[in-house]
């Protein structure tokens, strides 16, 4: 039978059942599971891919690519902790789908992303389904997008083999980033990463994952 956005949900809980300890809660926060239930996946995957688009997994978007575990959206989001006046930088915009979710809990949402068909791609699908809040652009997420930083909250949605000073900077006080880090095809560690009000930061591990890496750019900044 195939598989619906409830199934996917119920998945979603599943996960966070089996992985409580590690995450440290039960159940994820209901606003970001009222924005998974209301974003279509299967609107950001492959036409190939759309009869398996609410599976608990990953799905190849091409460019080697993929869109991510909807456990760990969901997650990433839950502990990124947006609010409806934050202005959230996405480091890999990929498919669309986190951005997607990341703009139905905030004000607005900066995605950045170095494949430029990926990014053109996203564009036209936020325009075609009304996600007005997300601007998109290509360029290296290694350096972020200073022009509107700081940001409250940034999320990186491909592993990268350090926390970049770069990124912290673009980080209000106060703020959050969510950040796979670790070396491609070997260990990774969900971290999260706080900065206080004093400009301190502190980064804790949340879960061993697997991310495709993060890829630096060789050109400059260009906007859709």
């Amino acid at each position: 039978m195939r598989r619906n956005q409830h199934d996917m949900l119920d998945d979603i809980d599943a996960e966070v059942r089996y992985t409580r300890t590690l995450i440290g809660k039960d159940a994820l926060d209901e606003r970001v599971m009222e924005a998974v239930r209301n974003v279509p996946r299967d609107a950001f995957v492959p036409t190939d891919m759309k009869a398996v688009a609410f599976e608990n997994g990953p799905l190849p978007i091409g460019h080697g690519q993929t869109i991510s575990q909807p456990f760990m959206v969901a997650l990433m989001t839950d502990l990124l902790a947006p609010e409806p006046g934050h202005r959230i930088l996405e480091i890999g915009t990929g498919s669309g789908y986190q951005a997607a979710i990341l703009s139905r809990l905030c004000s607005k949402v900066y995605s950045l992303e170095v494949v430029e068909a990926l990014s053109v791609a996203a564009a036209a699908i936020f325009e075609r389904l009304g996600y007005h809040n997300i601007e998109t652009r290509i360029g290296d997420g290694y350096q972020g997008w200073p022009e509107h930083a700081p940001y409250d909250g940034i999320m990186v949605t491909a592993a990268a083999t350090h926390i970049p000073a770069s990124l912290v900077g673009q980080l209000k006080a106060g703020g959050r980033m969510v950040i796979p880090v670790g070396l491609p095809y070997s260990h990774q560690e969900l971290m999260l990463v706080r900065k206080d009000e004093r400009g301190e930061v502190r980064s804790k591990s949340v879960l061993g994952v697997a991310f495709v890496p993060m890829v630096e750019a060789a050109t400059g900044l260009t906007e859709n």
